[in-house]
């Protein structure tokens, strides 16, 4: 063990590797005391290593691990079979999604099966978080909250006779490890701290979650080695205007790591769509130009989401070409081809494509939808009532096959829409236009 000094707030009990005058972390002035921090020594170089030999994997036990519910059948299906005992979660999300709300409605479900959920938060004080599960209808004797930010109190937590079945940290990068120099947040810090939870929690049988800030490009911030320390890796993502919340997996040990949960926003929290099929459309009017409906696929599940686009005249140099809930230079991209292969010229037309609903998306069978809503928005022309669209632009104009092209024809059979423009209908955009409008103009 190695003994140095470092300086921690008396206010807040943040920790710094030197003095400064004030806090950087609650900002209070002159508060901060020398205080003596241990670490551990790394291993000498050459120090004799463990003693285990390689075996092989058919003489070994297998061991079946039972998982708990989660309260929500949805999120059981999301993680494959449940909360795993002594899996560690990671969840990501921009702020004020809804990752506290979705995670204390988790742990209160937690306390009403008669398990020990444990809420440690380093954002919010003890009068907040019970207002909030005041407000969600939460409370009760299961749900346990403490407030801190520091890592042996989590630690403490389960080095207790009968440690909890769940342990939830609001965030990782708010604790801090005095055994790691940085402050909380930093690099060093984060992967300290998890890494000594991770460790813990696989011991004690605990399912932990740990709650991942995210940069301004959306990916969770901290060290990419952050992802690969946990089993699983959650993302909750929507539009903040939008009651609509997507639960992504991006990483799953116990299950498949391709499907997703959406659920709405409501007074009592997060509520599960049971049947997102058409939740995206809203009050659509189809008799309106500009606005196609597609089959877009997100994970294993099909989804009927309207495109809408406006084609207008410009009085600018530089055309305007704006694209919400997808790649702008996707669209881009798919006006280039429309002007090649159509010979529409769109040089002179402000251009404005969305979708619906809030719902966000990188799904190639999209393009065909756009395509249909431009050409609907530039002749002024409603395309028919129960249509569907749903297949990939390649440079040639051609319609080409996306991925779960079944799935989508399906689903829409199921919902009663024809005609259906796919690459087996319209294998061309000429074919598309002819099909829609009539001869080419």
């Amino acid at each position: 063990m190695k003994t140095k000094e470092a300086y921690r707030c008396a206010s807040c009990g943040a920790q710094s590797p030197r003095w400064q005058g004030q806090c950087p972390s609650c900002k209070e002035w002159n508060t901060l005391e020398p205080v003596t921090v241990t670490k551990k020594a790394a291993r000498p170089v050459g120090a004799a290593a463990s003693q285990d030999k390689p075996r092989p994997l058919e003489d070994l036990a297998s061991e079946v691990v039972e998982a708990r519910t989660s309260g929500m059948d949805s999120l059981d299906a999301l993680l494959g079979s449940g909360l795993v005992p002594g899996a560690a979660i990671l969840l990501g999300g921009e702020p004020g999604i809804g990752k506290s709300t979705l995670l204390l409605q988790l742990a209160g479900s937690q306390a009403r099966l008669g398990r020990t959920a444990v809420y440690l938060s380093g954002e919010e004080s003890l009068p907040q978080l019970r207002h909030r599960a005041e407000r969600l209808d939460l409370l009760g004797p299961g749900l346990l909250a403490v407030s801190t930010n520091k890592v042996e109190d989590a630690l403490a937590v389960l080095d207790q006779p009968e440690p909890p079945e769940m342990l939830i940290v609001d965030s990782v990068q708010t604790l801090a490890s005095p055994l790691t120099e940085g402050i909380p947040g930093s690099v060093s810090q984060v992967r300290a701290v998890a890494a000594e939870l991770v460790e813990k929690t696989k011991k004690t049988g605990t399912t932990l979650i740990l709650v991942g800030h995210v940069t301004k490009d959306g990916q969770i911030a901290g060290p990419k080695l952050l992802e690969h320390m946990v089993d699983t890796v959650l993302y909750l993502e929507g539009d903040r205007k939008h009651f609509s919340r997507i639960l992504r997996v991006l990483k799953n040990r116990f299950g498949p790591s391709d499907e997703l949960v959406v659920f709405t926003m409501k007074e009592k929290g997060l509520e599960v769509v049971e049947d997102p099929a058409t939740f995206f459309l809203g009050s659509r009017d189809p008799s309106l130009s500009g606005t196609a409906m597609a089959l877009a696929v997100d994970g294993q599940r099909p989804f009927a989401v309207e495109v809408q686009a406006l084609v207008s005249k410009s009085f600018l140099t530089i055309p305007r070409r704006t694209a919400l809930g997808f790649d702008t230079n996707r669209l881009n991209l798919l006006l280039a081809v429309l002007e090649k292969r159509l010979k529409i010229n769109l040089s002179g037309h402000d251009i404005y494509a969305k979708i619906s609903g809030g719902l966000a998306t990188r799904d190639p069978g999209l393009d065909l939808a756009v395509i249909a809503a431009i050409l609907s928005s530039f002749y002024d022309q409603p395309l028919p009532e129960s249509s569907a669209y749903w297949g990939e632009i390649d440079l040639n104009g051609q319609v080409r096959p996306v991925a779960a092209h079944d799935v989508r024809l399906k689903q829409a059979v199921r919902l009663g829409h024809d005609p259906l423009c796919h690459s087996g209908t319209c294998p061309t955009l000429a074919d598309l236009q002819r099909t829609l409008f009539g001869k080419a103009r």
